[in-house]
């Protein structure tokens, strides 16, 4: 029976807290081919119950040295540098063999202890160039549903604890236990493709300066077959000081510029209309069905009739 702590620190946030506790701290052993399932104890700070979940054990965080898992829950204090006690405690348990894992922001949590050095690791995409700023060492993904290094691992945002919950089990208790825990919860037992799917499309510049007239030009323009030249032209300038200038304003070079701007397009099409597949590979300037299906899937991560299904507005 694997004994897995779940740290609720100061700054916990209940959503990722709360799936940690239905996966982890309900009975599902009928799920498990040896009959057991995990005994789950919650971590706080003092060992004092928390408030959301005051009828499981509980103890404080140096229990973390008698566990095989810990998870952390997610964080709203991303400006802070952790709690020292934590991190520490963090640390032993992994140098005792414990496997660690994160929800959503409690991956800032992790990078503040080190474990996530020389790593992939994902969080939120919203959040995930604050990792990555904050912590260069780390290799951070934002388009994963969760990233596992074997004896630490990540989710992304929100409702990817689930993911990574699911994956634990996989682990744990085999594919089996996984797709019956997914079952009961209502979820697949697999996502299709990455956090990519949900991330806003890139916004354009937040004023009328600079470059932004000529990149509107050619935002009604996706259709057409633009080259970096239309848009130097257009701005009036040679093709190496528009990528200088577009690297310095948008941190993104020309043709990848174009690029996101037509993944983008195709998006809000798929999700606003009934255009078929190569309707919209016409309009956003990908030509065909198979080149959009190509570019799209290693953009987003999954096909666009996928996208299509999950984001439909009806």
């Amino acid at each position: 029976m694997p004994r897995i702590a779940l740290v609720m620190h100061d700054s916990a946030m209940l959503y990722e807290s709360a799936i940690a506790a239905e996966v982890f701290g309900v009975d599902r052993s009928d799920l498990s081919s040896d009959g057991t399932w995990y005994d789950l104890v919650v971590c706080t700070a003092d060992g004092t119950p928390h408030r959301w979940l005051p009828d499981l054990p509980t103890t404080a965080y140096d229990g973390l040295s008698d566990v095989d898992a810990v998870v952390v829950s997610s964080t709203d204090d991303l400006d802070g540098e952790g709690d020292p006690t934590l991190s520490a405690a963090l640390v032993a348990a992994h140098a005792r063999g414990s496997r660690i894992a994160s929800l959503c922001t409690g991956a800032f949590l992790l990078a503040a202890a080190g474990l996530l050095d020389d790593r992939r690791a994902t969080t939120h995409w919203m959040h995930a160039d604050a990792l990555a700023e904050r912590y260069p060492r780390i290799e951070v993904r934002a388009d994963v549903l969760h990233a596992d290094e074997g004896d630490v691992l990540t989710s992304a945002g929100k409702s990817a604890a689930l993911d990574l919950c699911i994956h634990l089990v996989r682990n744990d208790f085999g594919v089996v236990a996984a797709n019956g825990i997914a079952r009961r919860l209502v979820v697949p037992g697999h996502r299709q493709g990455g956090q990519a799917q949900f991330i806003t499309a890139p916004a354009g510049p937040r004023t009328q300066d600079g470059l932004a007239p000529t990149l509107e030009w050619a935002r009604g323009r996706l259709d057409q077959p633009l080259t970096v030249g239309d848009l130097a032209s257009r701005a009036g300038l040679s093709t190496r000081q528009l990528a200088r200038r577009m690297h310095a304003e948008l941190q993104t070079g020309p043709l990848d510029w174009l690029h996101q701007q037509r993944i983008a397009r195709a998006q809000e099409l798929l999700e606003r209309t009934d255009a078929s597949v190569d309707q919209i590979a016409d309009s956003c300037g990908m030509g065909t069905a198979t080149t959009l299906r190509r570019h799209f899937q290693r953009a987003v991560g999954v096909s666009p009739t996928a996208y299509r299904a999950t984001f439909r507005l009806r």
